[in-house]
């Protein structure tokens, strides 16, 4: 079935990712056809791009699909099922999906044409509005702006401006900010938050023009009450119309007041054509949230899949949850259900309000007090997901309980059609089926499996408590124990040896564990013991707990040689040193390669010429860059300000001042950092477990990100830090990370499975709520006092240096009847003389 697909934005990109992903046996053939000159991207994430450079792109699709580029619809021949481009390119279609969402709402006032006036909706639409800033800022000691629109795509814009270095005014026509999703107390509150932050609100004021100053440019807004403010820059963000302009020249029915009217199952008044998105009107609504714009999109493949292979669906479109969660400018805004229920609807309201912390919370609630009806959040939404989640439903306890986390044990007790992930639309019942059915133990297969949790990933604190529920009630105890030998979890294990002072493991399994251990809580402990500073990692008893890698300071590679990797902070490296590599790689023979975090690694050393490698580095200033242990690996930097004309702080220095505080740090799984200068990200600061963005006033800090097989975005964690701010946040985020994280559990895994995610993080090591901020920030200083080289120390030490032999039949020089042949790119051991192998290799 020929398949046409007007508009590749999101929910266009996912209705071709939904056929595409389902479609076994190839029974679509699918065309896509966008008016902008690049594929999909991510929109709700269009201020990351002006203000980070972020790559907003979506992953490609998999598959054939035609996509073209550029060349919008100019119209449909619905008698001959086939749309013309305006190119000219005529595609023909059995089944047409029309995805052209929305257009910006310019109101029509005077000067809306007027040069320096923007719209906010595309990359090519932020890219003018950057280029215009950036000239008016070089052009002016300051530069005044005005975004026309305070709902939640107008403060974005706000703070994209405020970013750009422009003195920022929010004008909104209602009289309190984002009235659709926001009450009066929850507007006011945010307002507080936002003028704090140095914006200026107009709310309850409409704009009656714009006026050009003498370069015929906009130079000024003139407010309906009189007023005017000067502005060198207006942008438009007054909410959006559906674009139906193919739909209505082609002659299909479209509402009153705009949208292409659409049945539930997503299909116009012409029965091969669909509409899915923010240009579809479904049940006289027009949805403009991600989410249930999926769910549209979702519906119509089903339909599509099922009439290619000759049969029905009944898949259906039945609204959704307009519930919505987001920080805005460092803010936690949230709504959910029916924020506006009044007495009028049979509902009562619980309201706190504390104006010195910013914080707005109200409840929504039947008459009787017993049923959730919905609710707003403003500077505090930890409650959101299980909050969200018993919408319609009874509340386990008061709505006062309720409305202070009252309902953070549940999991268990929600209703089976609860919707636990708004994004994917996926219910309690569907993700309690899914762990039954497919047997998942695991909170990444039950993400993997109902898609819960992989988008937004509010929900995964709830999804969490689900599994959890669901396993005990099968009579599956969740366990938290290490392995065999320990019941303890490593965070645990990590708590008793802090606690009770034990330095070795004889002494930990004695009096917490049984057996002997394993391969999987030996080196768990080795960390513990060495992330507490119990001295060098091949010291005593410790040597024997360590993996292959730590065992021999050195990474282990897939023909038994090892590689060498020098730490060079920052990236930063001397001529004298980079010769120094170089003369050891030649006369060791030696594979050479510039890694992605900015070090050389050596490869194809054998265990008895370590040691020679590492003196020769070390005398040349060189130390571990313990590539091989779970622990910092590098600390990435671009040239920052001392080389970059558009770098705004020195991101070399800093890189290196944190690489050396934080080397040797052994933590549960590995560490990487970067360091960017400026917000074009040269570095990839937001893939790292920390990641730091300069910014004219100082820097971003972000967290929890990484890269692999499961990639992921690290979340702005604070703004526009000094020095000592940055430096004291890292240290406690590592260490709370190491006191508390999983065996082999990476930072992103970790902050996902966190009850509170972001927010409780952001509690504990800024405002210390769990009073444990000096314990963090003094078990850092033991670590930075404590530091040595490992390559020197095993270097200085005779007793370690014996290790360090191929052959314990031959510790003195290489066994003469061993040689050592290069294969290609390879080296293997060729046996050339003599039966001299008593003792097999190490």
């Amino acid at each position: 079935m020929r398949v046409v697909v007007v508009g590749h934005g999101p929910t266009g990109h996912r209705l071709v990712e939904a056929l595409r992903s389902r479609d076994g046996g190839g029974a679509c053939r699918i065309t896509v056809i966008g008016e902008e000159t690049r594929p999909a991207y991510d929109r709700v994430a269009l201020t990351s791009y002006l203000t980070e450079d972020a790559d907003l792109a979506y992953p490609p699709h998999d598959g054939e699909v035609e996509m073209v580029t550029g060349d919008p619809v100019a119209g449909i021949d619905r008698a001959a099922r086939t749309v013309r481009t305006a190119s000219g390119r005529e595609v023909g279609y059995d089944a047409l999906v029309l995805a052209t969402g929305s257009a910006p709402f310019v109101p029509p006032v005077p000067g809306r044409d007027l040069p320096g006036v923007f719209v906010y909706r595309t990359i090519e639409d932020l890219d003018a509005l950057r280029d215009h800033c950036r000239n008016l800022t070089m052009s002016r000691q300051s530069v005044e702006g005005i975004v026309v629109g305070g709902g939640l795509l107008g403060l974005e814009a706000a703070r994209a401006l405020q970013n750009l270095d422009v003195e920022t005014h929010v004008v909104e026509v209602a009289p309190w900010l984002m009235p659709r999703q926001l009450d009066e107390g929850g507007g006011a509150m945010l307002r507080r938050h936002i003028e704090a932050l140095g914006m200026n609100v107009h709310a309850g004021t409409p704009m009656a023009g714009l006026e050009p100053g003498a370069d015929g440019a906009v130079a000024r807004v003139a407010l309906a009450d009189g007023s005017a403010v000067e502005a060198g820059v207006v942008v438009f963000s007054a909410g959006v119309r559906p674009r139906d302009e193919l739909a209505r020249a082609c002659g299909l029915e479209v509402g009153e007041r705009g949208g292409i009217v659409v049945d539930a199952s997503c299909r116009t008044s012409d029965p091969a054509v669909w509409a899915v998105g923010e240009c579809a009107l479904v049940g006289g609504q027009v949805y403009g949230l991600v989410a249930p714009c999926f769910s549209m999109a979702e519906v119509v493949a089903d339909r599509l899949l099922a009439l290619a292979g000759g049969g029905d669906s009944a898949a259906r479109f039945e609204g959704a949850d307009l519930s919505t969660k987001l920080k805005l400018m460092g803010v936690d805004v949230a709504s959910f259900g029916d924020p506006f229920a009044g007495p009028e609807q049979g509902a009562l309201d619980v309201t706190y309000t504390d104006p010195v912390a910013g914080v707005y919370k109200r409840l929504v609630v039947s008459d009787d007090a017993r049923t959730l009806l919905g609710g707003v959040l403003v500077g505090d939404a930890s409650s959101y997901p299980t909050l969200r989640a018993f919408i319609g439903a009874e509340l386990p306890g008061s709505p006062e309980q309720a409305l202070f986390g009252g309902t953070e044990a549940a999991g268990g007790d929600l209703p089976g059609a609860t919707v636990i992930c708004s994004c994917n639309n996926v219910s309690a019942e569907h993700i309690r089926c899914a762990i039954r059915d497919e047997g998942l133990t695991e909170l990444a297969a039950v993400k993997g499996c109902t898609r819960a949790g992989s988008t937004c990933g509010s929900c995964t604190p709830l999804v969490k408590k689900l599994l959890d529920a669901e396993l005990t009630a099968a009579g599956v105890e969740v366990s938290k124990a290490l392995c065999e030998h320990f019941e303890h979890s490593r965070a645990e294990l990590f708590d008793v040896v802090r606690v009770t002072g034990i330095t070795t493991f004889t002494q930990l399994i004695d009096a917490h564990g049984r057996g002997r251990g394993c391969d999987i809580c030996k080196p768990v402990v080795a960390s513990i013991l060495a992330s507490l500073g119990n001295g060098h990692i091949l010291e005593g008893e410790q040597a024997a707990l360590q993996d292959t890698n730590d065992h021999f300071l050195a990474n282990m590679q897939k023909n038994g040689t090892y590689s060498v990797v020098p730490r060079i902070p920052g990236g930063e490296i001397t001529p004298e040193k980079l010769i120094v590599i170089g003369e050891v790689a030649r006369d060791h023979g030696l594979y050479t390669k510039i890694t992605g975090g900015q070090r050389i690694d050596l490869f194809g050393a054998r265990v008895e010429e370590l040691p020679e490698i590492w003196r020769r580095l070390v005398e040349a200033g060189f130390e571990s860059g313990h590539a091989y242990g779970k622990s910092l690996r590098t600390v990435k930097s671009c040239v920052g300000s001392t080389w970059c004309r558009y770098g705004v702080q020195d991101s070399v220095a800093m890189a290196i001042r944190l690489e050396l505080r934080y080397r040797g740090l052994r933590a549960p799984h590995k560490l990487k950092s970067a360091v960017s200068g400026c917000a074009r990200e040269c570095a990839e600061a937001q893939s790292k477990d920390f990641g730091i963005i300069a910014t004219e006033q100082g820097w971003n800090l972000y967290l929890a990100g990484n890269g692999g097989m499961r990639p992921r975005h690290a979340d702005l964690f604070a703004s526009d830090l000094s020095d000592a701010e940055l430096v004291r946040y890292i240290d406690r985020f590592l260490m709370f990370y190491i006191r508390t994280a999983d065996r082999l559990q990476r930072t992103a895994s970790w902050l996902e499975a966190l009850d509170g995610g972001l927010d409780y993080l952001r509690e504990v090591i800024v405002e210390d709520r769990l009073g444990l901020c000096a314990e963090l920030d003094a078990a850092m200083e033991r670590h930075v006092a404590s530091y040595s080289d490992e390559w020197r120390a095993t270097l200085d030490d005779p007793d370690k240096l014996r290790r360090f032999v191929s052959f314990v039949n031959a510790p003195d020089v290489p066994d003469p009847s061993i040689a050592f042949e290069p294969e290609r790119d390879q080296i293997k051991p060729v046996l050339v003389a003599g039966p001299r192998l008593e003792v097999a290799a190490r």
